[in-house]
């Protein structure tokens, strides 16, 4: 018994490596359209909502709409990243990939820690591609928006590993769909990326203060914005527990669905 348990952690500091490396010479084959669908959503909203609602509405805390949106949308960029290579691809790999590897000297923790990793780097991936258009669109403020790359790494951990969960119980593709449509897509209206937070009624923005969205939005736009961000510690240490207990929840849950 005990030895089941401790197959659903992480067998060391290093194997993680073997699984991230695996997913991302596979990920290279189609690297150039996996990159162009993580950023064409929100970017089509970006100019889509920037310009269009930019135009009626003007400023919005001190800097134009599409300023306030971009950065909005990076982090939205990371969410969705991360969330879409765990709920879809991890999923897929979860049938027959996973069980080989645990074949090998890798344990079910190796295996998860290195989805999550790789999942955090397709989001950083989104997020810089996004950051890249807007800085020749010149709506971002270098070089203080360097400082956003660690939050969206710490995004995409998060994301992947509250979405490890739901792959861990979902019993088909047809379930992923609802925590994308019930989850992720009301998150994105109520987080702040498209509009302030505090233009919201009350309940909506304390329920905002639990988000991880809204957290990691309130670490990513004063860094693209040029703005000191405030209560940084509580922004990260919510981001970390979003990672840190989904992830030893999810572990269990495989443990039992892949080790019965």
């Amino acid at each position: 018994m005990g030895d089941r348990y401790a197959a659903a952690l992480p067998s060391n500091a290093w194997n993680w490596v073997s699984v991230w490396r695996r997913n991302y010479l596979a990920w290279k084959k189609v690297a150039l359209a996996s990159l162009i669908g993580n950023v064409a959503d929100p970017m089509i909203s970006m100019f889509g909502l920037g310009f269009g609602l930019g135009i009626l509405v003007g400023q919005v805390e001190g800097t134009s709409y599409i300023a306030f949106l971009t950065a909005g949308m990076v982090a939205v960029s990371a969410m969705t990243g991360s969330t879409f290579e765990t709920i879809y691809a991890a999923f897929g790999r979860m049938q027959r990939t996973w069980e080989g590897m645990l074949y090998t000297q890798l344990t079910l923790g190796d295996i998860v820690l290195g989805e999550l990793a790789w999942a955090a780097t397709k989001a950083l991936m989104a997020g810089m591609g996004i950051m890249l258009v807007a800085t020749v669109l010149g709506y971002v403020a270098w070089p203080s928006a360097l400082y956003a790359l660690p939050a969206l790494a710490l995004t995409g951990l998060a994301f992947a590993s509250l979405a490890l969960v739901v792959t861990a119980l979902a019993p088909s593709y047809d379930y992923l769909v609802f925590y994308q449509t019930l989850v992720i897509t009301p998150m994105l209206f109520t987080s702040g990326a498209v509009f302030p937070v505090s233009r919201m009624p009350g309940v909506f923005q304390q329920v905002a203060g639990f988000l991880p969205l809204a957290h990691s939005i309130e670490l990513i736009r004063p860094a693209m914005l040029g703005r000191p961000a405030g209560s940084i510690g509580l922004h990260v240490g919510a981001l970390c527990i979003y990672t840190v207990l989904p992830f030893f929840l999810s572990s269990a849950l495989l443990r039992r669905r892949l080790m019965p």
